[in-house]
């Protein structure tokens, strides 16, 4: 027995007098959930898989026409860049047929007529408004009094050309206004 002026010894080895008044790992009111068939499993694993099937086909169908769209955007600069480099040979024909020379307007038409339907379009804006995003005017004539302001190519020095819309090089006119 123990004196009651000397405390007991808690420790490790000794367990307290004191009982806990709740029991562990009882919880009051909890339904237990009844298991999954194999038959839930296996359709939850299907949900799973037909959703990951549908987003993988919409990032594809999205990932092709990106594609595409690339594609025929560097197809096209090709086709730009193309016509670009003949530009100086359309030259040449048109200083040819002003010089004279025989034969040469027959290869010019058939080379723009082969390029025409793919996108090459001749700025030959002779008498038309003067147009700086699809003109450069390089001689510049007065107007005369009872003319109207506005300013009208008057002659082409040089053709322009464009290509599906965009200048690739603009025409070199002559200017009144």
């Amino acid at each position: 027995m123990s004196d009651p002026a000397t405390p007991e010894p808690i420790g490790p080895d000794v367990e307290p007098d004191v009982e806990p008044d709740v029991e562990p790992d009882v919880e009051p009111d909890v339904e237990e959930l009844p298991e999954p068939t194999p038959l839930e499993i296996a359709e939850a694993a299907r949900e799973m898989y037909l959703a990951d099937l549908q987003r993988v086909s919409a990032e594809f169908a999205n990932f092709r026409k990106q594609a595409d769209k690339r594609n025929a955007e560097v197809a096209g600069r090709a086709r730009s860049d193309v016509a670009e480099r003949l530009l100086p040979v359309l030259d040449a024909c048109d200083l040819a047929i002003d010089h004279g020379a025989d034969g040469v307007e027959a290869i010019r038409s058939a080379l723009v007529a082969a390029l025409e339907p793919v996108g090459l379009e001749v700025i030959d804006p002779l008498d038309t408004p003067f147009d700086p995003n699809r003109h450069e005017a390089v001689v510049h004539e007065p107007t005369g009094d009872d003319t109207p302001t506005c300013q009208v190519v008057t002659e082409v020095l040089r053709r322009g050309y464009g290509w599906q819309g965009r200048v690739l090089r603009p025409a070199m006119v002559k200017v009144r206004g």
